[in-house]
């Protein structure tokens, strides 16, 4: 097997608080191979992005303190790299996909002015040449009229067709890795089902590496190859994205699934999981998920660690040999 385009071992991250330190991550391993696409999917405050903001560097310094881990970037030591290095690598080599258009583009520049800056900045094309490579990755994201587009300011745009461009800009410099974070959350389904064909036959036309965040498991199970299923701050179950859907080892993945609106009975209220994400300034000496599954009996009051459930499947759970019903 290649080497990872990311790698992450143990990653620890910790956010300063009146109250005293919030333990967003804990512990965390991941890792996205060459042209693979992976989900990283959980509730909201499960620290998906922040876990994908700390190894991209992208939150404000003093905001947070990496207490322990290590993140290896296209076999870069992430720790050790200047911020100069780091970003000539992002937009580069690796780029991301904000979840808000809107506040990803500037509204104050048109979009050619945008997508020229990104172009010219990673690339060596300049002038007419990074214009037509402007057009071209637009036109790849179904955009017709994309002469008359890099004329227009975001605001004048819809939702759909300024998260194409976000798409298109950062496929401008073919990275090898394309972090994208909640791309389709603003947008109806329609459009959002349009977008994704896009993302994932230019990744696949590509060979880039995707690490797909997203709350959405119908959305994770069409696109990803492989998935992790996060809670508090930790990884609870990893595996191929079927095996782990049609399988779930961990009762947390298991009412993820059965909340699903599409598998409720017409009529009838929704499945929902009782109760909130543990208090991360304090984090459970057991497992964090305890509090809120109809499973959990005396051993849960010790903390699980992931465990082979299969060849490519783990789960972090101490009832992982048993059938979650």
């Amino acid at each position: 097997m290649a080497d990872p385009v990311l790698k992450i071992d143990g990653l620890e991250v910790l956010f300063p608080g009146f109250a005293g330190d919030v333990h967003a991550v804990n512990g965390v391993d991941l890792e996205v191979q060459p042209g693979e696409i992976v989900g990283l999917v959980g509730e909201s405050g499960s620290a998906k992005s922040v876990t994908a903001m700390t190894a991209l560097r992208l939150l404000p310094d003093g905001a947070f303190r990496q207490d322990g881990g290590k993140i290896s970037l296209l076999g870069r030591d992430v720790q050790s790299m200047s911020e100069r290095e780091m970003n000539r690598l992002r937009g580069g080599d690796v780029a991301m996909i904000f979840q808000e258009p809107q506040t990803a583009l500037n509204p104050t520049k048109t979009i050619g002015k945008q997508m020229l800056r990104v172009i010219e900045l990673h690339s060596n094309l300049r002038g007419m040449a990074a214009r037509d490579r402007a057009i071209e990755l637009l036109k790849d994201m179904r955009i017709n009229d994309a002469e008359e587009i890099l004329g227009r300011y975001p605001f004048e745009l819809s939702g759909g067709m300024r998260q194409r461009i976000l798409i298109g800009m950062a496929f401008a410099c073919s990275p090898k890795l394309l972090v994208a974070d909640e791309p389709t959350t603003a947008l109806d389904v329609t459009v959002q089902r349009q977008v994704l064909q896009l993302l994932h036959a230019k990744a696949r036309q590509t060979g880039a590496s995707v690490l797909f965040i997203s709350h959405d498991l119908a959305v994770i199970s069409q696109f990803c190859d492989r998935i992790y299923v996060m809670y508090a701050g930790r990884v609870v179950e990893t595996g191929p994205a079927q095996k782990v859907l049609g399988n779930p080892q961990h009762p947390y993945t298991a009412a993820l699934i059965e909340a699903l609106p599409e598998d409720a009975d017409p009529g009838a209220p929704l499945a929902s999981i009782p109760g909130t994400v543990p208090n991360l300034v304090n984090p459970p000496k057991g497992c964090a998920f305890q509090a809120r599954c109809r499973h959990a009996q005396d051993a849960c009051n010790s903390r699980p660690s992931l465990t082979d459930v299969g060849k490519t499947h783990q789960a972090a759970c101490w009832l992982c040999e048993e059938v979650i019903a």
